[in-house]
């Protein structure tokens, strides 16, 4: 078994607050307690809020689902993030240092939807941290009226060109049993989890990196009996980790929920508050986004807008109008001329890439969309799901002039991958479900590509997709053998001027409490943008 690296720079043993957060007023955006609501509650011997003395544990909600997002800027910014199924006052995050002494507030503001399928309302608490110290660990508490305190710690990300660590992977699920099976009493899973969805959290935590990024098809809500139990679930396996660093996700087909929004986002919306991103509407707020750690940016995609495939619960392709594709080409733009900016990566869902036969396969959409785009600035490497294996492309870069728009290879080395000659694509989409397709990948390699769908069924309203099958002479590496695992990715900044890389590791998640085995290791590299600029930008 390898045992993986403790990456994070910052670690819970070590937190760096020396100074003490007695300071912290003059650099967060904050409120004392006493500010932050007029509707205090009542502090206990130690000072924190929430004393269950005099409350009532019936009307009180508890502080659930704790879960931090990054900000545009991963150095200064970061949210807490919790949810209740009833409104409360007074909430907020209360900052401290190493010691507990809790001594500076941020007020938390409420947002909330409507679960269309039971006629419950969700309230999401989401305080926004700015103005903090990079490469900097935090002591935190998240608490409202009558609650007792939630604790988590965070590091924020480094400023300017440093070591960064990050893990991915899609299509979790949960691990538990959210439904009676009809006309038993046997209790099974909602929303196509499995034990496994349990274990790659618990994977994620011994690598701990600096943050994740989750590729979309979170928890198969869509699917479920009951929705709103089945994101509590999530959050109640992931909370483990998604409080002590942020998880950064995508929304797969399966966060698009029938009734809730107009496209049936609104559940994710609001679970997540990710940075602003220009192009959006009330609608599509939070759809899009991107953030920056160290020299490392990263766009998040919400594939749904070009794909055409028809895997949620409604049909919405062409959503944003063009403005996600918009704000994709200035985003990217803006990345690869900014001398501080080495490596783009973009998370997002659906693929661009699958040998998997009988699955999902790749979708023509993002290649006719976005893969140009991809091209013309060099983005170094794409995440995603949708396909439930592990699954990595040579570097591609331009397309065949055929129906399907097959992806060039500009290289076949699989160790040592220079990504200025294309972008490498993972399929990470082993992340729990219990619908594996590690089992059904063609040999030789060949992929299925949706280059259509059909007029929708009079039934069920669904599209059925319309396949093409071509070669696939960009697959450079796959597990035919393991379900499940994920990726782990090390930046190296390296020297000024000189060559920057990314050390990537796919952990196959072997069993309870994520033992994991490596199944490969390989590099990425490519210039620093400072490269023939005399290192100004180190």
């Amino acid at each position: 078994m390898t045992t993986p690296p403790e990456n994070s720079p910052v670690t819970r043993r070590r937190l760096l607050i020396g100074a003490g957060l007695a300071a912290a007023a003059g650099t967060v955006a904050i409120a004392t307690p006493a500010q932050a609501s007029p509707a205090q509650a009542p502090a206990d011997e130690k000072g924190l809020p929430g004393s269950l003395s005099g409350t009532d544990p019936t009307a009180t909600p508890t502080v659930d689902g704790l879960h931090l997002q990054f900000g545009a800027d991963a150095s200064r910014a970061i949210v807490v993030s919790w949810h209740t199924l009833q409104p409360v006052t007074d909430a907020r995050v209360l900052l401290g240092d190493a010691h507990g002494n809790f001594d500076a507030a941020v007020a938390a503001t409420t947002r909330s939807y409507l679960d269309a399928k039971s006629g419950r309302t969700v309230y999401a608490l989401h305080a926004s941290l700015t103005g903090l110290e990079p490469a900097t660990g935090y002591l935190y508490a998240a608490v409202h009226a009558g609650a007792t305190p939630e604790f988590g710690t965070f590091t924020t990300g480094p400023r300017g060109r440093a070591r960064v660590t990050f893990t991915s992977f899609g299509d979790q699920g949960t691990p538990t049993l959210g439904k009676k099976q009809s006309g038993t009493t046997t209790w099974v899973n909602d929303n196509l989890g499995s034990p496994s969805a349990g274990d790659t959290t618990g994977g994620v935590e011994r690598v701990q990196p600096m943050f994740h990024l989750f590729n979309g098809d979170l928890c198969y809500a869509n699917l479920a009996t009951d929705r709103i139990r089945t994101w509590w679930d999530f959050w109640t396996n992931n909370s483990r980790s998604a409080r002590n660093r942020p998880w950064m996700p995508s929304a797969g087909n399966h966060e698009n929920e029938l009734g809730n929004g107009p496209i049936g986002y609104a559940a994710y919306q609001t679970y997540f508050e990710v940075p602003q991103a220009s192009g959006q509407t009330d609608v599509t707020r939070g759809l899009w986004y991107s953030f920056t750690v160290g020299a490392v940016r990263v766009i998040s995609l919400a594939n749904d807008d070009v794909c055409y495939q028809d895997g949620g619960n409604s049909y919405v392709r062409g959503y944003s109008k063009g403005a996600q594709k918009a704000w994709l080409e200035s985003e990217l733009k803006d990345a690869r001329s900014n001398g501080g900016i080495d490596w783009v990566v973009v998370c997002m869902h659906q693929v661009v890439i699958s040998t998997a036969n009988n699955f999902n396969g790749a979708d023509l959409g993002i290649r006719q969309e976005w893969g140009p785009l991809f091209d013309k600035y060099g983005v170094d490497l794409v995440v995603c799901g949708h396909e439930h294996h592990y699954e990595r492309s040579h570097p591609v870069r331009g397309a065949e002039a055929n129906q399907t728009l097959t992806p060039k290879p500009a290289a076949t080395d699989t160790q040592s991958v220079d990504t200025t000659k294309g972008t490498v694509h993972m399929i990470l989409g082993g992340g729990g479900t219990s619908v594996p397709s590690n089992q059904l990948l063609f040999t030789p390699p060949e992929c299925r590509v949706i280059v259509s769908v059909t007029a929708p069924n009079p039934t069920t309203g669904k599209h059925a997709p319309v396949y093409v099958h071509e070669q696939a002479p960009w697959s450079a590496v796959r597990d035919a053998a393991n379900s499940y695992g994920f990726g782990a990715f090390d930046v190296d900044p390296g020297k000024p001027g000189g060559e920057t890389t990314m050390k990537v590791t796919y952990y196959n998640v072997t069993g309870v409490g994520g033992g994991l085995e490596a199944f490969e290791t390989f590099t990425l590299r490519r210039p620093r943008a400072d490269a023939g600029k005399g290192g100004e930008n180190n």
